[in-house]
């Protein structure tokens, strides 16, 4: 059933919320021992959100867009009086004292909050292998990773417990995870969802965006979490894309453009599926352009200056004084390094060294400095290739779901799983995964929808169109 057909069956008194919110707690429970996509689960919050939407229902009320369907937060979105952890120690117990402007916008919008979903600790990360609550299994198959970092969020759409979530992609950890689990992600543009309560990792890539069952719910959700926010000092001051009017519009006319650097490296699989991809596009009217863009190739060295040194500063703040946890020593120095060593796993201890390297005296200019101009390099080659064509359409993820444990030992080989996804979030563009096929063990297959800043609406055209092809 889709998210529109279930709030108007909540909003008619068809289906009660409350219904639908034990029918949620149902399937979590049959399974999510297994699949572990959630850190933090309250049956009894959930229940009273859902009776506080049958009552508006019964006084006449209409709850919102969203009346009585079930979401999942991504746990490094901040929610009042929610533990909220960013699955690192140092945050375990954590509540915050105020809710990030999405989820607001969603309790407004009459969705059931369900739970906190896990992740790579602070979204550093591209299997969710690097959680310090355990790692998610992919719901396809247990003995594959979910993707990261927001493989809690992507693995219970995936597994069918919800119908919605919400996860964050600050390199490709919406899309990646989506193609993973078989389900549609999308990173917005940037400054379309405010980053308010989103608890920062790299601050200049950051976005909040939808996991769905299907491009019409991805769609719906996108519109109810769009929007300028004062409190986001970063935040479009302008109304946000409308999707679901031209969403059935088709794609005749439309120029495709294709580069080898958004295909080159993947497996033969995803290749085929990409190739089927374009068929299916020119099929229902699109033309195809042939195009090359040698600079996104560089994407992947760039980012890794950029994001780690973005987040060195924004983690600078855990060190035991102002909150979270703290591991006491004889004096503050030794205090903050015990704080941190106990507190932050190996990938975020890898991550903030990194960065802090590349803004030290003598390392600025040559690291993060150059990495810089690789960023305004590639945001021009984007525009040149968008002179020329209307959409890209690549790969999402160079493979299927890997085995757990396949990358762990090499953190390059982890993030090469992220080459395709990357350019986008350097240049603040829209992108989407949309699952298209599966492989031969039956992993599914994501291809990836890019546009230029905002064109989602030209993204979820060709999306819809792909989706209703996906069989061929």
């Amino acid at each position: 059933m889709s998210v529109f057909d279930l709030a108007q069956q909540v909003r008619t008194k068809q289906r009660r919320a409350i219904d639908v919110a034990n029918d949620t707690l149902a399937a979590i429970d049959a399974r999510d021992n297994e699949i572990n996509a959630f850190l933090h689960l309250d049956a009894e919050t959930i229940r009273s959100q859902a009776e506080r939407i049958d009552a508006t229902v019964d006084a006449g009320g209409d709850p919102g867009r969203l009346a009585g369907v079930p979401v999942a937060i991504k746990d490094n979105l901040c929610q009042r009086g929610v533990p909220t952890t960013c699955a690192s120690k140092i945050l375990e117990g954590w509540k915050p004292p105020y809710d990030a402007t999405v989820i607001t916008k969603l309790t407004q919008a009459g969705a059931i909050l369900v739970g906190k979903t896990n992740l790579d600790e602070f979204a550093m990360g591209s299997s969710t292998e690097n959680s310090a609550f355990g790692a998610t299994k992919n719901p396809i198959d247990p003995s594959r990773v979910p993707g990261g970092s927001s493989g809690g969020s992507a693995a219970a759409v995936g597994a069918d417990y919800l119908p919605l979530s919400l996860g964050s992609d600050t390199g490709g950890s919406i899309r990646q995870p989506a193609a993973f689990c078989g389900v549609v992600g999308l990173k917005p543009t940037y400054g379309t969802v405010s980053r308010y309560g989103l608890i920062a990792f790299a601050s200049s890539l950051d976005q909040v965006g939808p996991f769905a069952r299907s491009v019409d719910d991805a769609g719906i959700l996108f519109e109810v979490i769009a929007g300028h926010d004062p409190m986001d000092s970063t935040s479009l001051n302008a109304p946000a894309p409308d999707v679901m009017t031209t969403i059935n519009d088709g794609v005749a006319g439309l120029r495709v453009g294709i580069v080898p650097e958004l295909i080159d490296g993947t497996s033969d699989e995803v290749r085929d599926r990409v190739v089927a991809a374009q068929e299916a596009l020119v099929a229902q009217g699109a033309t195809l352009v042939e195009l090359s863009a040698p600079e996104l190739r560089l994407g992947l060295a760039a980012y890794y200056l950029i994001a780690p040194a973005e987040a060195s500063s924004n983690l600078a703040r855990y060190d035991g004084v102002r909150y979270g946890n703290r591991v006491d020593a004889p004096d503050v120095a030794a205090m903050m390094t015990a704080t941190r060593t106990a507190g932050f796993g190996d990938e975020v201890k890898r991550r903030i060294m990194l960065g802090t390297y590349a803004l030290s005296a003598g390392y600025y200019d040559a690291y993060y400095g150059q990495a810089q101009k690789v960023r305004t390099l590639i945001i021009e080659t984007f525009a040149r290739l968008y002179a020329q064509c209307d959409v890209l359409l690549g790969a999402t993820t160079p493979t299927t779901a890997f085995e757990f444990g396949a990358k762990t030992a090499d953190p390059m080989a982890m993030y090469y799983s992220d080459i395709f996804t990357i350019p986008s979030n350097l240049a603040g563009h829209p992108a989407m995964s949309v699952p298209f096929g599966v492989d031969g063990d039956g992993l599914p297959i994501g291809v990836q929808l890019l546009g230029p800043a905002l064109s989602e609406p030209t993204l979820f055209r060709a999306a819809k169109i792909l989706e209703s092809e996906a069989g061929r």
